[in-house]
């Protein structure tokens, strides 16, 4: 099986402009491509995640990746899949989304050796272009006409649509341009919904190449989960890439709660684990799928690639520990990890009382019912059953100095901070 055939395998695959010309040009030499993302904050998602992903498994296979973050598109705003205009931001805020966004990728790629990838801002040769300029060497090249077949832009005609946004293919368009004439680039990758853009960055670099110049877009299917819902969403919101975001345990727990109808999809989508690890994968969730194997697999391997080896052991930690209720060997920054949802108490030093504390935190809606909860044992303090109704917690009861965990029944916790 070759690379695109593997691609093919994986459902990664939804649009090309060339299949062939991409297919034989990829079969005889090493290419040059990229893929970008606007900094619309200073975090990517894991919405974001594949198309680089992507890129990546291009730079496995011996090719050169250039990963471009949107410094002036950013700036801009792309009109792909909104039904209004963006709010603008400035230009310092931007710059700052683009450092923590390209902080981010950098751990994905390597930056070494002969295909070592290569980080571009479009703003260093967009930013200074003057709108003369923009217009006679750029505009000339893109018909009105054209434009208004785009669906991101016939979409919006009704509704309404700057200028501005209307610009915005014409800029991606001129990146997929510059990045072929100064550095050999044939191919844009994207999601789907970059169609439009990718298309109109081919067109630019057949009206300004010399005649004869081959380029490539290949586009993403958006990912989908089985019951028709949003990928990558919670009830907190959106599971971010930054770790004060989205911390490495909610990071891990994303995936590991992954239903057993997407998890085979997700494993294909998003590791690098082999078509025999996947497929036996697969197996075990139709025939085991109580020790939930692919999802642990999807979760280690998600939270390795954006995290780290340390911060899966964490959250890993993190994990058993809750699902025991064995809390006490957990650290204080583990604590704020696991429990950084959960209802929480900042208490005061006179109330060491367990009844009291139970009473004042709303774990227990009296003291009649605090009593008949610890002498019934449904109350543990750092995962120890507590049945007497006169204990009193003292330091020894405190995590690090900082921290009481205070379970009433099988799963509502509370933080007692100090």
């Amino acid at each position: 099986m070759n690379f695109l055939e593997d691609l093919a395998w994986r459902g990664i695959i939804y649009q090309q402009s060339d299949e062939e010309g991409l297919k034989d040009v990829l079969s005889n030499q090493k290419i040059s491509l990229y893929c970008g993302a606007d900094p619309t904050a200073d975090s990517l998602h894991i919405g974001h995640l594949v198309p680089f992903l992507t890129l990546r498994r291009f730079q496995q296979h011996g090719h050169r990746p250039i990963v471009l973050v949107g410094g002036a598109t950013g700036l801009i705003g792309d009109p792909s899949g909104k039904s209004e205009e963006r709010n603008l931001q400035t230009l310092e805020k931007v710059q700052e989304n683009v450092a923590g966004i390209q902080k981010q990728l950098a751990a994905i790629f390597d930056f070494e050796g002969e295909n070592g990838a290569v980080m571009v801002n479009n703003y260093d040769w967009a930013g200074s272009m003057d709108i003369v300029s923009f217009l006679r060497d750029i505009g000339k090249h893109i018909g009105v006409n054209y434009m208004l077949a785009k669906d991101t832009i016939a979409s919006r005609l009704e509704t309404g649509i700057s200028f501005t946004e209307f610009t915005y293919t014409i800029l991606q368009a001129m990146d997929f341009n510059h990045l072929y004439e100064h550095h050999n680039c044939k191919l844009q990758i994207g999601g789907s919904d970059q169609w439009g853009n990718i298309t109109s960055g081919l067109e630019l670099i057949r009206k300004m190449q010399p005649e004869g110049a081959k380029a490539f877009g290949l586009t993403i299917p958006l990912v989908t989960k089985a019951d028709g819902t949003k990928f990558g969403k919670t009830e907190g919101g959106a599971v971010w890439l930054d770790p004060e975001k989205t911390t490495p345990y909610e990071f891990y727990q994303f995936w590991i709660n992954t239903a057993d109808a997407d998890v085979v999809k997700y494993l294909k989508f998003f590791t690098f684990l082999s078509h025999e690890e996947i497929e036996e994968l697969g197996m075990s969730v139709e025939e085991e799928p109580h020790l939930r194997k692919a999802q642990k697999a999807l979760a280690e391997e998600m939270t390795r690639l954006i995290h780290g080896e340390e911060a899966l052991q964490q959250a890993i930690k993190i994990s058993q520990a809750l699902f025991s209720g064995n809390v006490k060997d957990l650290s204080a920054v583990e604590i704020k990890q696991g429990f950084k949802d959960v209802p929480s108490f900042h208490a005061q030093e006179a109330e060491g009382d367990l009844v009291d504390l139970l009473v004042s935190a709303k774990i227990s809606s009296s003291k009649r019912q605090a009593r008949e909860d610890i002498t019934n044992g449904a109350v543990t303090v750092n995962g120890e059953k507590i049945t007497d109704t006169n204990y009193v917690l003292n330091v020894n009861d405190r995590i690090e100095g900082q921290f009481t965990i205070i379970r009433r029944g099988k799963k509502k916790y509370t933080l007692i901070k100090y």
